[in-house]
């Protein structure tokens, strides 16, 4: 994984100022794959349902993101509405949150 992690108001992220931040090594395409299934996430309805089914709730306090928490934790998943805008910065935030579920892969 290449770039800067920076941390700004409180918010830790990685900055890859050399490309797109869907973009792996060699140009490939980053992608959120749920490993129990091995599937490939390809839209926020099946995110939102694999979420669910660990006990995240959905929160719907700001129309412009989707949020999610887990009751148990402090965690809170806040992505972009726009499926299109989902980056690898959020994958990863999701992977951190979800240890064992979910990992980023280059296809």
């Amino acid at each position: 994984m290449s770039g800067v992690w920076v941390f700004k108001n409180g918010v830790v992220r990685l900055e890859n100022p050399g490309g797109d931040s869907l973009q792996g090594s060699g140009g490939r395409r980053k992608v959120l794959i749920h490993t129990p299934t091995n599937e490939v996430i390809t839209s926020y309805a099946m995110l939102e349902r694999k979420l669910s089914s660990l006990g995240w709730e959905r929160y719907y306090d700001d129309p412009e993101l989707l949020q999610f928490h887990k009751r148990s934790t402090v965690h809170l998943i806040s992505l972009p509405k726009d499926f299109g805008k989902f980056k690898s910065m959020h994958m990863f935030d999701i992977v951190v949150k979800n240890r064992n579920i979910f990992e980023v892969r280059d296809m």
